[in-house]
């Protein structure tokens, strides 16, 4: 008998199929992340109706595959497009009054969309649960004794390759350039000839396709319940938080640690009833320590 068992803790074995639950939950965390810090850094807006606009396009997707017969990549793009049209559509109506507002009147606004998109499916879809068969979570392989399904690696490989994309993007194409100014000055940015509200109209329907796909991944790997997918956002929140709302690549590493650090408390039983609490407790000891230059500096100053 091990000295883990010995104390009554899991074993490495009772480990490893939450390692890849955590990388894939990571993933999908860290999808979001990058989704909600790009639009921030163009618009000031922090989308807390990120999760809830993806959630009601993974209950479309469900609709379709369910109810129409529909073949399963039509109601893939169909919640893809959703999420970016719904997005997009609030970004272009409230977008320029939110602008010369401070970030918590933005964030409070989004929230309200949240809520309002949270009510719609819980009076739609409300009579049992569900699960979002996209035939990629039937089928996979298995990798020193655990079962890894096609879903968790198509989580795993859109956080990495959105990432890399987005960094391309920002830094080497005209538009990512004119988003890294907005981030900087909107106004200087748009004295200097660009078309500003095109750029940020491009950020909100580029942030509400990833929210549409964050919402597929996430309904196919836990199911269809519109309070789990709306609150997506608070796992991918901890993740930008991490990141300050400002590196992608940054976002990416803390949504994987993230998803991993609270799929591994699950088999311990001692405190595995209070792992939903570890995206704060990332985030908080996260910016606590960044914190520390500032409060040096400051200092000296």
């Amino acid at each position: 008998m091990s000295a883990l068992a010995f104390l009554g803790l899991p074993t490495w074995e009772n480990f490893k199929p939450f390692i890849v639950t955590g990388l894939a939950l990571g993933g999908v965390y860290a999808v979001s992340g990058v989704g909600m810090v790009v639009l921030y850094q163009t618009t000031g807006v922090l989308n807390l109706a990120f999760g809830a606009v993806g959630a009601l396009g993974a209950f479309i997707a469900w609709e379709m595959i369910n109810n129409t017969g529909l073949p399963t990549w039509v109601a893939i793009l169909t919640c893809i497009g959703f999420g970016g049209v719904v997005t997009l559509t609030y970004g272009v109506i409230f977008g320029p009054p939110l602008a010369a507002r401070d970030p918590l009147t933005k964030a409070v606004a989004t929230l309200g969309l949240a809520l309002i998109l949270l009510g719609a499916m819980s009076w739609i879809w409300s009579d049992k649960a569900r699960s979002l068969d996209l035939s990629t979570s039937n089928s996979g392989f298995e990798v020193n004794g655990v079962l890894v399904n096609w879903t968790q690696v198509i989580a795993m490989g859109f956080a990495v390759g959105l990432t890399i994309v987005t960094v391309i993007y920002l830094r080497y194409t005209r538009t990512g350039t004119a988003m890294r100014a907005l981030a900087d000055d909107r106004e200087i940015t748009a004295t200097l000839g660009v078309p500003v509200r095109r750029v940020e109209a491009s950020a909100w329907f580029v942030s509400g396709c990833v929210s549409g796909g964050a919402g597929l991944l996430l309904g196919n790997l836990v199911g269809l319940d519109a309070a789990t997918l709306t609150f997506l956002v608070i796992s991918s929140l901890a993740a930008a938080l991490i990141a300050r709302l400002n590196s992608v690549v940054v976002t990416l590493i803390a949504g994987l640690a993230v998803g991993l650090v609270n799929a591994m408390l699950a088999p311990i039983l001692s405190v595995s009833e209070y792992r939903d609490m570890s995206p704060f407790i990332m985030a908080t000891i996260a910016l606590l320590w960044l914190s520390r230059k500032d409060i040096r500096v400051t200092g000296v100053r």
